[in-house]
């Protein structure tokens, strides 16, 4: 393949990433982000079904450090606000139990969706976790954190669309 093929090829992700101004090609402010189904009690939902309320989605892994520092932000997330806001976690790449074993090991009460075989991940053009979303009562992507957020970022960016 000539070089330049090559370098548009790696090149056009990045480009796109940069104009939808989130850090990811597939993920734009204001828009709703790619569904995927969530398993809960009551069957499969989809993320598309659970508007009226803000969504945070937070994707991780369990070999990743960054990552299993900020999950208990998002058990302290659901016991701070309760119904107000949904949170779904999404494990990439791992054996269907491990993540469900790491939560519960580490005392955490979070729903999770396994992306086994990162369809999910390709989906929100992530390249590595972690990642985090805040979706609006509408369903529309509202703030973006393409790596480690701090609880400050993550409630600020809760606060902000519960205020719309």
């Amino acid at each position: 393949m000539p070089a330049e093929k090559v370098c548009m090829r790696f090149l056009a992700p990045l480009v796109l990433a940069v104009a939808t101004g989130t850090g990811l090609a597939t993920v734009h402010y204001g828009a709703p982000p790619p569904d995927f189904q969530i398993p809960t009690r009551q069957g499969n939902q989809a993320l598309s079904q659970l508007r009226g309320k803000p969504v945070v989605i937070n994707f991780w892994a369990s070999w990743c450090p960054p990552c299993t520092d900020e999950l208990p932000y998002f058990e302290r997330l659901k016991a701070q606000y309760g119904d107000r806001v949904q949170v779904v976690t999404v494990d990439w790449n791992e054996d269907p139990g491990t993540a469900l074993g790491y939560l519960r090991a580490q005392h955490l009460d979070l729903p999770v969706v396994s992306d086994r075989q990162s369809r999910i991940y390709a989906a929100y053009s992530l390249a590595e976790v972690p990642d985090t979303l805040v979706l609006d009562a509408d369903g529309n992507v509202s703030y973006v954190s393409v790596g480690g957020l701090s609880w400050a970022e993550l409630v600020s960016a809760v606060d902000r669309v519960l205020q719309q």
